[in-house]
């Protein structure tokens, strides 16, 4: 990966945590800068393909949340939560001067991109929700804690690879290679020279002790009623399952959508059926 490509980043969390981020293209392009929010476990390298193919005319800023990746973890579980999630989001695009983003936001970060709608209206020119929505499917996410809150060390890239397949058999990756590359992006090596998850485990606990009441994702949804949205959904997805994908059209009319086949929970953005949904959809905000 040629250093050329991005520029590493950090800035100063509210409550003092060093947080990391990559900055690709151009600082002063006049288009809107594309802000990429990654899933639960995920960081900054997820977005680097599509960052990469994107990044000519366009400033693109990909944050690795606390607790993820290159950023500082949190003494404190209980700011691994969606409204200290909002409140970096802010310090980022305070400390890069970025007034208004359109979001890409894949399963958590689609969830922070609504509420974005709510927490800083102004800043929203646009959002891309990958394969998330306003109700999340129970099974899948009971899925996704499984895995997530408990370190499985693995004793090379290989056997990484082999256990993201066993564990994610409906991902779009079809070759061993790409399940490496997944491996490389999911895994960091150890002092101990084994690798684990590079996410703190404890970012699940907030998610095993639900609010009381529960939040409610549709009033979030509502809240970017007014912005130019595309959704994508994987075909196999047992997080936004069918149904939810139709309500979410009849309570957007103007809701663009894009089913991407034989994927399950979440689409890569690889795929060219998304790769071309979300060409298309940065074209028509920002033509040439």
């Amino acid at each position: 990966m040629a250093d050329s490509e991005y520029r590493e980043r950090h800035f100063t969390s509210q409550d003092g945590l060093r947080l990391y981020f990559r900055d690709y293209g151009d600082s002063l392009s006049e288009k809107t800068p594309l802000l990429c929010l990654g899933g639960l476990t995920r960081n900054s390298s997820d977005f680097h393909d599509l960052a990469v193919r994107l990044k000519k005319d366009r400033r693109i800023l990909a944050p690795d949340y606390r607790g993820r990746g290159r950023s500082e973890y949190d003494s404190n579980w209980r700011n691994y939560h969606p409204r200290v999630y909002l409140s970096d989001i802010q310090h980022l695009l305070a400390a890069t001067g970025v007034h208004r983003v359109i979001v890409l936001g894949t399963s958590l970060g689609g969830i922070l991109a609504m509420a974005m709608g709510t927490a800083m209206p102004t800043a929203m020119a646009g959002a891309i929700l990958n394969d998330v929505g306003p109700d999340i499917h129970p099974e899948g996410l009971k899925r996704i804690l499984i895995y997530i809150c408990k370190d499985r060390p693995q004793p090379n890239w290989q056997a990484a690879a082999k256990h993201l397949e066993a564990l994610m058999p409906k991902l779009s990756i079809k070759t061993a290679e790409g399940w490496e590359r997944l491996a490389r992006r999911t895994y960091r090596e150890g002092a101990d020279g084994a690798l684990h998850f590079d996410w703190d485990i404890d970012i699940a606990k907030p998610i095993q002790t639900p609010q009381e009441p529960p939040q409610d994702l549709w009033r979030l949804y509502r809240s970017i009623r007014h912005v130019p949205t595309l959704a994508l959904r994987g075909e196999l997805s047992d997080i936004l399952t069918e149904e939810t994908f139709a309500k979410m059209a009849a309570e957007k009319p103007d809701l663009a959508q894009i089913t991407v086949p034989g994927c399950g929970h979440v689409p890569l953005l690889d795929e060219p059926p998304a790769l071309a949904a979300i060409e298309r959809y940065l074209e028509e905000r920002n033509p040439s």
